[in-house]
């Protein structure tokens, strides 16, 4: 039986259809990534799910007494505690029976004869309820949770109240796993992990025997997690099977199959017209007219669309730079104020040559971005010195986008970094999503994602020769990322990127400056070397026959089954969704 079932499910605000006839299904076993476009309903579809949100239309079905575990994308800062007694609500039942099981002890103390034997009746029966729900190790989980996910000591004792969002996402997230549910669902949980919280959210995720539904743009997070892929795309879901990779081959071969059908359909539509034209008249009119009424009752296939647009960005040539664009020697990075310093990184002397590229990781809170700014000279060294390159030029995009003047429309931040005609400027705002009406918004307006790509817009325009980016896939989708990647892979300067999403950094990178234990020293290798070397990796994401379609070509045959029931699987999955 499922766990919950939909059925037709629609939302509409306003006037306008997020989404309709959405109709799903999660049973056990089921590891489920949903992706889709920015606004494109992902957020309203899960609230609609766990009952936050009402649906226009459609039914939602669950098995008795489910108990669901939702994280939402952004998280409410009006809990009241520290964050540990945030998540200490998790342990609630236990913590009540431990305080019963002190009253039962402190009562039985002055009790004889019958009385005492019934009260060390429920005196022992409460232990074995403690034991059965996990209280003799509570706090060890509470303690494993907390620093996977990079919650430690100082952070539980803050206020909730006053965290970080990032720091109130990670503690949502604790709470959840903390309460084991039947079903946990997750919008975007990755925004806020380091490399180090996402191994270890991803080896906590394949090892529960629970079922998930996680929102993510992280493809590196889907391929290692999922075995089912939603896609929420122009209103309406579409199911595959399999990790993300998965998804991506069947999706193409999707779009490929609709397209030949719509041309073909296509086709036949022009052929009947013609043929109705010719003969409505003449001798042949009642076939005409016969034809005109099939054709009027006639299932129109929809024209194939692609995932979602992306940012188009024709590589330029730039500047030449000299052969060291920066260097570094007895850097110290961090923060003087009122007599107090605060050390953040010491910098192993640091060289980066022309055309390199060079990926900052590290953990949260490590000072990449104190890092950066010290680079640029936004932030005055401690110790020792930057030196840069002659004519080196470079282009600085802030985590946040938090440069862009929020009262400005979009195409006043375009002509604020050059003077060029009005029908030019929109043509290249357009490559980056902005058109008609959009260049007219102003900063406050924008999404996030909008933001990103905007800053990203007016750093490109200035055509530097040294790119340094903070966290420059913030808020994109997956399209977005992916075309930003590729973008970036043709610049032909040098780059230095601060990132904690694993395939930007293991597509892009030559190397890596690895920030930890207030240090930042080069490491000569891959992404995938690295995390190897720190017990990051995670065991391979195994997709077995009935989960991804068998590919055949034409005229070959097909794979030979011991059985019907393998037989009809595999028929079943050549449907793809």
């Amino acid at each position: 039986m499922a766990l919950l079932t939909a059925s037709e499910l629609s939302v509409s605000y306003a006037d306008i259809d997020i989404f309709s006839g959405v109709s799903l299904e999660i049973n056990q076993g089921d590891r489920i990534g949903m992706i889709g476009p920015n606004g494109g309903g992902k957020s309203s579809l899960i609230k609609v799910l766990v009952g936050e949100e009402t649906a226009s239309n459609g039914q939602i079905h669950t098995s008795n007494d489910l108990k669901i575990g939702y994280v939402p994308q952004v998280t409410a800062s009006e809990t009241s505690g520290t964050i540990r007694d945030y998540l200490m609500y998790s342990f609630q039942n236990i913590l009540q029976i431990e305080n019963d099981i002190e009253t039962s002890a402190t009562g039985m103390a002055s009790l004889t004869g019958s009385e005492r034997l019934s009260a060390e009746d429920r005196y022992a029966s409460l232990i074995s309820k403690y034991e059965s729900l996990g209280g003799s190790d509570y706090l060890n989980k509470l303690d494993k949770v907390t620093d996977g996910l990079g919650l430690d000591t100082t952070i539980l004792g803050n206020q909730a109240s006053t965290a970080s969002g990032g720091e109130r996402t990670r503690a949502s997230l604790a709470r959840a796993l903390l309460s084991e549910p039947d079903l946990l669902v997750l919008d975007e949980p990755t925004n806020y992990l380091d490399f180090k919280g996402l191994a270890w959210l991803e080896m906590f995720l394949l090892k529960s025997p629970k079922p998930f539904l996680v929102v993510s743009h992280d493809r590196f997070f889907l391929d290692s997690t999922a075995n089912r892929i939603w896609e929420l795309e122009n209103g309406t879901l579409k199911i595959f099977r399999g990790n993300y990779s998965a998804y991506k081959i069947q999706k193409s071969e999707l779009v490929t199959r609709q397209h030949k059908e719509y041309k073909k359909q296509q086709e036949q539509i022009e052929k009947e017209k013609t043929f109705i034209a010719k003969y409505k008249a003449g001798q042949r009119s009642r076939e005409a007219k016969s034809r005109e009424k099939k054709l009027l009752r006639m299932n129109l296939i929809d024209a194939p669309t692609v995932s979602s647009e992306s940012i188009k960005i024709k590589s330029k040539s730039v500047s030449r730079s000299p052969q060291v664009v920066m260097s570094t020697s007895d850097l110290k990075v961090g923060y003087s104020d009122k007599g107090i310093s605060l050390e953040l990184i010491s910098v192993k002397d640091l060289k980066l040559d022309r055309g390199s590229r060079t990926c900052v990781i590290g953990s949260n809170g490590s000072g990449k971005t104190t890092l950066l700014k010290t680079l640029i000279g936004e932030v005055t060294p401690m110790l020792g010195q930057v030196i840069l390159g002659d004519k080196v030029k470079i282009g600085y995009h802030r985590q946040g986008s938090d440069n862009l003047p929020p009262e400005c429309t979009v195409i006043e931040v375009m002509q604020e970094v050059r003077n060029i005609g009005l029908y030019e400027e929109r043509d290249y705002l357009a490559k980056f999503l902005f058109k008609g009406e959009d260049v007219f918004k102003t900063v406050r307006m924008l999404s996030g994602g909008e933001k990103t790509r905007l800053s990203i817009a007016k750093l490109l325009a200035t055509q530097p020769n040294f790119l340094i980016l903070d966290e420059p896939n913030t808020h994109l989708d997956i399209w977005s990322r992916e075309a930003l990647e590729n973008a970036l892979k043709d610049f032909l300067g040098t780059m230095l990127i601060v990132s904690h999403d694993r395939h930007l950094v293991t597509f892009l990178s030559q190397q890596l400056l690895v920030v930890e234990d207030k240090s930042a020293d080069l490491f000569e290798g891959s992404l995938q070397e690295w995390m190897t070397d720190n017990g990051l990796v995670k065991p391979e994401s195994k997709i077995s026959d009935t989960e991804i379609p068998v590919r055949r070509k034409f005229g070959t045959p097909r794979k030979k089954f011991k059985n019907n029931k393998q037989k009809n699987e595999q028929i079943d999955n050549e449907k793809i969704i």
